[in-house]
């Protein structure tokens, strides 16, 4: 870890801790250590960890967990709502500014790489899109969005996935609507925090084999702890498909077995392997999108190393 002193400029501003890393990486645990270290308060950075409906399946802090540091931006919203990152990063600066009132060190924990960025960098100031151009984008297969997308912003096609339909369907849809590509809207970004703190970042990269074993187990962890329970019941209330709630890793998995269109060994494999591609994308983008000056921690961590681990951000976090 680089624990270099920073400048006398940047000793000025408030702290902000960030612990980032794919899913079952520890981030949990190591931003639980180093708030009871250092007097923090944990504030959620996850997608999936915003939405009541998602405690198990979301790996969300336990109760007991909870009770042990303050915690923000956990289970809040209603699995009805969408919330947008720039909903989101809305909440986390407010929620950062009362930590830092209350003489608090705020700690950022989560895996999602367009939240993080939404509040560090701020958010591009794109237009409303026309709702009749986003219907007919949204109605495409995502083959032919991303066929589409390659005749009108060809770099961005070939930065998308072609089977990524959230992300390629808003590139789309910027680019028909305003003429513009959305990279050239992200050059305007506006609103973020990341000139007003002094960041103190660590990004958790583990070996990638022993991250995958992690992941399986926590899926059956959660089969155990009621997974089954929680998807029964986000179904019951016949919320819209396409919500994020009902995207979640494990939930249409889950319905599909409840269901009775697949056996429960057809539906753990598939929600293993949903859950292995999911880390490894995270771990890909956090591995190369952050600033390189932000420390990677690439070790399999332990109850002594999540220790060592917080008793070091906490001497860079609080020196003044």
């Amino acid at each position: 870890m680089n624990t270099s002193v920073p400048s006398k400029s940047a000793l000025a501003k408030p702290a902000l801790a960030l612990i980032a890393g794919p899913t079952a990486s520890g981030k949990s645990a190591v931003a639980l250590a180093l708030a009871e270290a250092a007097g923090g308060t944990i504030i959620n950075a996850d997608a999936s960890q915003l939405y009541a409906d998602l405690r198990i399946l979301s790996a969300r802090p336990s109760p007991a967990e909870e009770a042990r540091a303050p915690h923000r931006l956990f289970g809040h919203i209603d699995g009805a709502t969408a919330c947008s990152a720039a909903q989101w990063a809305a909440e986390a600066r407010a929620a950062i500014a009362a930590a830092h009132a209350e003489r608090r060190l705020p700690i950022l924990a989560g895996g999602s790489g367009l939240y993080l960025r939404t509040l560090l960098d701020g958010i591009a100031p794109v237009p409303p899109i026309d709702p009749a151009i986003r219907a007919e984008v949204r109605a495409l297969p995502v083959a032919e969005a991303h066929a589409a997308l390659a005749r009108r912003d060809p770099p961005a096609a070939g930065r998308l996935h072609p089977a990524d339909t959230t992300r390629v369907a808003r590139a789309l849809e910027v680019v028909r609507a305003t003429g513009r590509p959305l990279a050239d809207w992200q050059q305007a970004r506006r609103g973020g925090i990341a000139n007003a703190v002094r960041l103190v970042p660590l990004i958790l990269l583990p070996p990638r084999e022993s991250l995958y074993a992690r992941c399986d187990a926590r899926f059956l962890a959660m089969l155990d702890a009621g997974a089954a329970d929680e998807v029964a019941r986000l179904i019951a209330r016949s919320l819209d498909p396409d919500l994020p709630v009902m995207r979640a890793i494990g939930v249409r998995e889950i319905a599909a077995w409840l269901a009775g269109e697949v056996d429960r060994a057809t539906m753990i494999a598939a929600a293993q392997r949903a859950t292995r591609r999911y880390a490894k994308r995270q771990y890909t983008w956090l591995a190369h999108q952050p600033p390189p000056a932000w420390p990677r921690l690439e070790t399999q961590l332990d109850k002594q190393s999540i220790t060592d681990i917080a008793i070091k951000l906490r001497k860079m976090a609080l020196t003044y």
